[in-house]
């Protein structure tokens, strides 16, 4: 049994556009989420260790003025397109878009107001919550009004997040929650404890701006194999890299499929990743300084977090070979994936 509660959660300024920021409380007898109707972000995931103790795992803030000002997407939904597009740029039927610069040369995570600083009007289910809003067509130079539904569904250990989106004209879209994990519990000081595997038999270089360069090149033999479980510290430091913050290519397929799988030992927590998508983001918070103060005056140093994000792959709206990145009128965008906590 899923109980559903539904409360206040703080009040937007007037120059943020005023209206109420409501949280909505998805509990089971395994996992305890609070999603808020701003950003559709999970600011709380509580989940079990082997003992049956209680964790929050997620990076987050304590009040909404935390979310209002500028921070590293903490647990929002990101779009109209998640990750980076080079030079904010791309031409759809001869028509060159421009977005807006906010990641260096390139854009990000939907330019500089997407889907995480906006209120969406939520809906309430019998096991979660349902959120909608309309993209107008040109919001962050983007074309065509884009319907947007982000469903929270959760059942025992397993929380369900599903996308679906219809467009006006046609527009790329790629979709993805952009949490940050530690299953030691927020607030502890790193990953290195955590095992980590991904299902991925090739993942893309980037250039120094995180772009990707086009190349699909092969995890074997290199840092990037994850196939099977890898200590995150140690691994780390065998193959002298500073974190990840790289796209995995997944076997394609319109299925449900496990695609990355976390452990963490002390705890005997575990997170499996399951999804519809056709890449996954491991990034490891190399951006992440301490500054931030965050729940119950948490500080959040590099490398104290870890996100799995389902979505496209990057720049794929300029990459013809990348998996297709454009909805067009008539047709559903319609993606899931799958979050499931357990213990080993």
């Amino acid at each position: 049994m899923t109980t559903v509660r539904r409360e206040a959660f703080g009040r937007m300024l007037p120059e943020e556009g005023g209206g109420e920021v409501e949280k909505f409380v998805l509990q089971s007898d395994s996992v305890r989420v609070e999603i808020l109707s701003f950003g559709c972000i999970i600011t709380t995931l509580e989940t079990k260790d082997r003992d049956g103790k209680f964790s929050d795992v997620v990076l987050g803030f304590d009040t909404l003025e935390g979310y209002t000002r500028k921070h590293p997407f903490f647990g929002a939904v990101v779009g109209r397109v998640a990750n980076r597009i080079a030079n904010g740029k791309f031409t759809l039927d001869g028509k060159e878009y421009q977005l807006f610069l906010n990641n260096g040369p390139n854009s990000l995570h939907g330019g500089a107001k997407g889907f995480d600083k906006v209120l969406w009007s939520p809906q309430v289910l019998p096991n979660g919550v349902r959120f909608f809003r309309l993209s107008p067509d040109g919001e962050e130079g983007y074309p065509g009004d884009l319907k947007v539904w982000v469903t929270y569904t959760l059942s025992g250990r397993e929380l369900a997040i599903n996308y679906q989106a219809q467009t006006s004209k046609t527009t790329p879209i790629s979709l993805t929650n952009h949490a940050y994990f530690n299953l030691a519990g927020q607030g502890s000081r790193d990953v290195y404890d955590h095992e980590i595997s991904i299902e991925a038999d090739s993942y893309l270089p980037v250039d120094d701006t995180k772009i990707p360069t086009g190349e699909v090149a092969t995890v074997q033999g290199t840092g990037f194999d994850l196939r099977q479980p890898v200590d995150l510290g140690k691994h780390l430091q065998r193959f002298h890299l500073d974190g990840f913050d790289h796209n995995f290519c997944l076997h394609q397929g319109q299925d449900r499929r496990l695609v990355a799988r976390v452990f963490h030992p002390p705890t005997g927590r575990t997170m499996e990743v399951h999804t519809t998508q056709p890449g996954i983001q491991f990034y490891t918070g190399n951006n992440l300084d301490g500054s931030l103060k965050g729940k119950g005056a948490a500080t959040y140093p590099k490398h104290s977090a870890f996100c799995l994000e389902t979505q496209n792959w990057p720049d794929a709206v300029n990459k013809p070979h990348f998996p297709n990145v454009l909805l067009h009128p008539g047709e559903e965008y319609n993606h899931t994936t799958w979050l499931v906590f357990n213990t080993a």
